[in-house]
């Protein structure tokens, strides 16, 4: 049973209207575009009918149908938040909901949008710091403004998926968005059922896109000092970007050529091949919503090394399925220790082992209905049970409970559209947002059910969900 049991279905012959600056087929769509596609498709399979807002697309058509999505471009990388708002004016009427994804600039829908249309906002990550990276100093401040305090006041109280617990957090203390924040994960690529067999020598493969943020130098650098140690080791680096001359210049300046191949973009049945060979993947990222790559690589039973940064803390589980350091002068002693442990085979096996059991945790069936339920909760009325809605703490506090599956009774109908559920043999589980242990236990006896284990949820709940996969994973 999926974490919603299938809430995507109730989604059935809802208009929805996603906003979001690129769409899958933009040459620059990155992992934000890619969740958003994979839950739209979800959708629209269940009988939604979705429309996609975004900027031209060379070689595209400004309209079209693609997979069941229908498509409609317009505006350049800025002015399609003008084009957006537009088109809101002028068809907010053919709509039941708007998905907002913000990507540091707001489309600010609220304004444009009929009034009392429900809005959810999906924030992978706050930008706070980028924008200085990318402008001008009058630019950069205009962009902290319209990302924190503007939305702030234009969105209220509606609600928001953000992706990780970082993101989370960092909405709630750096933005200050006072709304119900729910953490709705990427989804990843299906487990497979063979992976390697291994290199013989010890061999790192990264798959990123090949930008500023990631800090792939830095990635280099460590590399350069860990080869003393290892010299026999090998760097498989996949993927492209605006900073991939600098860093093929970078892999010659430190001596790296023996070492470090950069691939470029690679098809995915030859990158899946350089993974599932590979002994560990690493990621010296200044920060992330996600580590969509992370989870990937431990898909097919490899490790990470990273810097235990924002996004990235929340895909590693330290210790069980990769290792985080605080400093980056800690990267490459850490890298030579790490690929030491991974020598012998029998901890290699249980590395892999745990890192398959979380990768399992993320699918994109999981995915969309959760941000359904996020959908549903804001585009209809409580249950008829008003006494189980009611709930008394903040949408940031999740309780998790087990107990017995009660006989013929249905709980879905019975609880928030934003609520897991998952059964563990003749157990049940339950992830209850905006509950602490006293309304859970509150909630529970009003359903009838008095004899329940109630904990706080911590990171990993929020992200693995109540499931059986879960649950045969370590914390960090």
């Amino acid at each position: 049973m999926s974490g919603h049991d299938l809430a995507t279905r109730d989604l059935a012959a809802t208009r929805i209207l996603i906003l979001n600056w690129r769409d899958n087929r933009h040459p620059q769509a990155g992992g934000a575009e890619q969740y958003m596609y994979e839950i739209a498709r979800r959708w629209v399979a269940a009988g939604a009918v979705v429309t996609w807002f975004s900027a031209t697309v060379e070689g595209r058509p400004g309209k079209e149908v693609t997979g069941g999505i229908r498509f409609i471009r317009s505006g350049g990388d800025l002015t399609v938040y003008l084009k957006a708002a537009a088109y809101l004016v002028r068809a907010s009427d053919e709509f039941d909901v708007v998905v907002d994804c913000q990507n540091g600039i707001p489309f600010f829908s609220p304004i444009f949008a009929r009034s009392g249309t429900p809005i959810v906002q999906v924030i992978h990550h706050v930008h706070q710091d980028q924008f200085a990276t990318r402008f001008s100093a009058p630019l950069a401040t205009l962009g902290r403004l319209l990302e924190g305090p503007m939305a702030r006041r234009v969105y209220g109280p509606r609600a928001i998926a953000a992706v990780s617990p970082s993101t989370r957090l960092e909405v709630r203390t750096r933005l200050r968005f006072p709304a119900p924040i729910f953490v709705v994960p990427n989804g990843s690529i299906d487990v497979p059922a063979v992976t390697g067999p291994r290199d013989p020598h010890p061999t790192v493969a990264v798959v990123s896109r090949l930008v500023p943020h990631k800090r792939l130098d830095l990635l280099l650098g460590e590399i350069a000092v860990a080869t003393r140690q290892i010299p026999n080791l090998r760097v498989d680096l996949v993927g492209d970007g605006a900073e991939r001359s600098r860093l093929e210049g970078l892999v010659t300046d430190l001596g790296l050529r023996d070492t470090v191949t950069v691939h470029g973009y690679l098809p995915a049945a030859e990158r899946d091949a350089l993974l599932s060979r590979a002994w560990l993947t690493a990621s010296t990222s200044a920060a992330e919503g996600w580590g969509c790559s992370i989870i990937e690589a431990a898909a097919w039973g490899i490790p990470c090394l990273a810097l235990r940064v924002p996004g990235i803390r929340d895909a590693v589980l330290h210790g069980s399925t990769g290792w985080l350091v605080d400093r980056p002068e800690q990267f490459a002693p850490t890298l030579v220790s790490v690929l030491a442990e991974l020598a012998d085979e029998e901890r290699a096996r249980e590395v892999a082992e745990a890192c398959q059991a979380w990768a399992r945790c993320f699918t994109w069936d999981r995915t969309a209905d959760l941000l359904a339920g996020v959908l549903l909760a804001e585009t209809r009325a409580p249950s008829v049970n008003r006494r189980a809605e009611r709930r008394i703490a903040r949408a940031d506090i999740a309780t998790l409970a087990t107990f017995a599956t009660p006989e013929g009774d249905e709980l879905r109908s019975r609880l928030r559209a934003t609520d897991q559920i998952s059964r563990h043999g003749a157990d049940t589980v339950l992830l209850l947002n905006g509950c602490d242990e006293f309304d859970a236990a509150t909630l529970l006896r009003r359903l009838g059910i008095v004899d329940a284990e109630i904990r706080l949820a911590d990171r990993h709940d929020l992200l693995a969900g109540p499931s059986a996969d879960a649950a045969s994973v370590g914390r960090p």
